[in-house]
């Protein structure tokens, strides 16, 4: 396959890697330490449900990523999951908070944070690849 040429296979790894870290970290002290979590970045009293899904949310993309590591190509869904979440989430509620001067502060490492994931994947997912005919087969 010609494309396979384009795929930034270190890009990839590292944004497994970036994923498996940092979702993972952030997951498992969501789910573990909540209390904690929430008074280091600042986020006002949670729903414990809620945060709790979202925990576990991050906790998931980590464990997939460890099997993105071993198969890069084939796990590239996850990466792409992982930036459409993060980018509707700017686009849908960071940029009009931003815009009606409404943003909270506790919120600007997240979303910075997510940005660097956003570029990341951006960088490493092989698009043409994994929105060929052939990579379903």
């Amino acid at each position: 396959m010609p494309e396979e040429m384009k795929v930034r296979w270190t890009w990839l790894k590292i944004m497994y890697a970036y994923t498996l870290v940092g979702a993972g970290g952030f997951g498992l002290g969501m789910l573990l330490m909540p209390g904690l979590v929430m008074k280091m970045m600042g986020f006002p009293a949670q729903d414990p449900v809620t945060f709790g899904i979202a925990g576990s949310v991050f906790l998931a993309f980590a464990v997939l990523s460890v099997l993105g590591l071993r198969s890069p190509l084939k796990f590239a869904p996850v990466l792409l999951l992982q930036l459409s979440y993060k980018l509707i989430w700017v686009i849908a509620v960071v940029v009009p908070l931003l815009i009606s001067q409404q943003f909270p502060g506790y919120a600007c490492i997240l979303a910075l944070i997510f940005v660097t994931y956003i570029i990341g994947d951006l960088i490493a997912i092989p698009f043409p690849i994994v929105f060929s005919k052939e990579a379903g087969h």
